[in-house]
């Protein structure tokens, strides 16, 4: 059992004002270079976590995926698919096409689904593949990707000042 947290430390994690810069992280490859940013603190406990122990706890959520680019090919007509699990680091989906894993690939997850222009939040991303797994479903196959860096679409409505 490991020691309990001071009375500052304790404060200080559980703090709702926190600044989103304390919430996200830079990691760094073996090379030195900067990696993807993480988000240190993903709110699992509000919808369930994947049974496996990671760095990063994957939640087990179906979102809308589209797959937008396969190394250097552009889809023609982006397919969506459905996220089985996604943490901050990375996400793991199904798909009907065969893809090596360290392939680089750009999805767009849907993290709020809402009508135009009504606060709809979409995640794009660049990742590449870390694993490929066969499945039970002919044709289909499964796939877990590292996002490398991502960014956030809204489309809401900011009230003018």
């Amino acid at each position: 059992m490991g020691a309990a947290p001071k009375p500052n430390e304790w404060q200080a994690s559980v703090s709702t004002l926190g600044r989103l810069e304390n919430r996200i992280e830079t990691t760094v490859a073996i090379s030195g270079k900067p990696g993807p940013r993480r988000f240190a603190l993903v709110p699992t406990h509000a919808i369930g976590v994947a049974d496996e122990r990671r760095n990063y706890p994957r939640a087990s959520l179906m979102l809308p995926l589209r797959l937008t680019r396969v190394g250097s090919l552009i889809e023609p007509i982006p397919v969506t698919l459905v996220t089985r699990n996604i943490s901050s680091s990375g996400v793991y989906f199904l798909a009907p096409r065969k893809i090596e894993p360290g392939m680089a690939i750009e999805l767009e997850v849907a993290l709020v689904d809402r009508p135009i222009g009504q606060g709809r939040v979409q995640m794009c991303t660049a990742a590449h593949i870390v694993r490929a797994e066969h499945t039970d479903m002919p044709g289909w196959h499964g796939y877990a990707a590292s996002f490398d860096d991502f960014a956030f679409e809204r489309d809401d409505m900011i009230p003018p000042r």
